[in-house]
């Protein structure tokens, strides 16, 4: 799993070793021309990872990156279009497509120092698809460059608007199911009135770094890593406390409220640290979830040749 989720950087690595030590180079500046706008087409693959409530590294929950667990990376890739103006600034409109999953099952060896996390024993899988509109700004072209000065490596900031799409699933006794519509912490019942459903379509924030290499005058290839910012804590359908079971009943039919009871509390029976009452607490709706790739793009460079 390691080797697989560093492919694409191992990729970048090698394509950099190949790379020409002479390269024409299209800068608008007193002495050589090249059109101010260039236009981009390309696709990326890589890896997708989440921070939710559930799973994590050992101990206590902690924020961002200090409960990454690397198991959890699944691949994705993505298309993009990008039209860059003088190799600074540029606007991309970009979809990315993967996974993501998290099971507290994972901290089984750290069981004794997660403060019940292992023993929650929840779990979740997700596809993700994540279309967003995004600058992207290169600080070293800011300025002008005489012929065959210009670097090949740009470093470069990303941020924009995105929106994507989930569906957290659980499986129970081998079949997966939709958690949404199972309100498994009570969300739309009328005893909870404070919890609502959530959405399964949402807006989310971009904010990344990359380096951009220039293969040849018409191809470039990126290695970037982008984090996006959620404003829901229910990627994973874990947020709260655990509610009354019967509620389950009061507002499901009885075939989704069997199913409900099981999947919201899912506690290791003897384990010795028994939670799941009314009330318990189950998540931690103080952190958004978020989710992050890390990207190895192709593009292939529109632009016309120098006078």
């Amino acid at each position: 799993m390691l080797k697989r989720a560093f492919l694409p950087v191992m990729i970048f690595c090698a394509l950099l070793s190949t790379r020409s030590a002479h390269a024409q180079y299209y800068f608008l500046n007193d002495r050589y021309y090249g059109q101010d706008f260039t236009f981009e087409l390309g696709g990326s693959v890589g890896a997708m990872n989440a921070f939710t409530d559930l799973g994590g590294n050992k101990g206590i929950g902690k924020n961002f990156v200090k409960d990454f667990n690397l198991k959890n990376t699944r691949p994705s890739f993505g298309l993009y279009a990008l039209a860059t103006y003088r190799e600074a600034i540029g606007v991309r409109l970009e979809g990315t497509f993967g996974s993501v999953q998290a099971y507290d099952s994972i901290l089984k060896k750290d069981g004794k120092s997660t403060f019940g996390r292992y023993e929650r024993n929840l779990s979740f899988r997700s596809r993700i698809t994540d279309v967003q509109l995004s600058f992207e700004i290169h600080p070293l072209f800011f300025k002008m460059y005489s012929e065959d000065e210009a670097p090949f490596f740009s470093p470069y900031l990303v941020a924009g608007v995105g929106y994507f799409a989930f569906n957290p699933q659980a499986q129970l006794n081998g079949k997966w199911y939709d958690l949404q519509p199972l309100r498994t912490e009570g969300q739309g019942f009328a005893q909870y009135p404070d919890r609502k459903p959530y959405k399964l379509s949402q807006i989310n924030i971009p904010v990344g770094v990359g380096l951009r290499y220039e293969l040849t005058p018409s191809i470039y290839t990126r290695l970037e890593v982008v984090h996006r910012f959620l404003f829901t804590d229910y990627l994973d359908d874990v947020s709260t406390t655990y509610i009354d079971p019967n509620a389950f009943y009061l507002n499901l039919p009885p075939n989704l409220a069997s199913i409900a009871e099981q999947m919201h509390n899912r506690n290791i029976p003897g384990s010795g640290y028994q939670t799941g009452g009314p009330g318990d607490q189950r998540g931690d709706s103080k952190d958004k979830d978020s989710y992050f790739t890390i990207q190895l793009k192709f593009g292939f460079v529109l632009r016309n040749e120098p006078r």
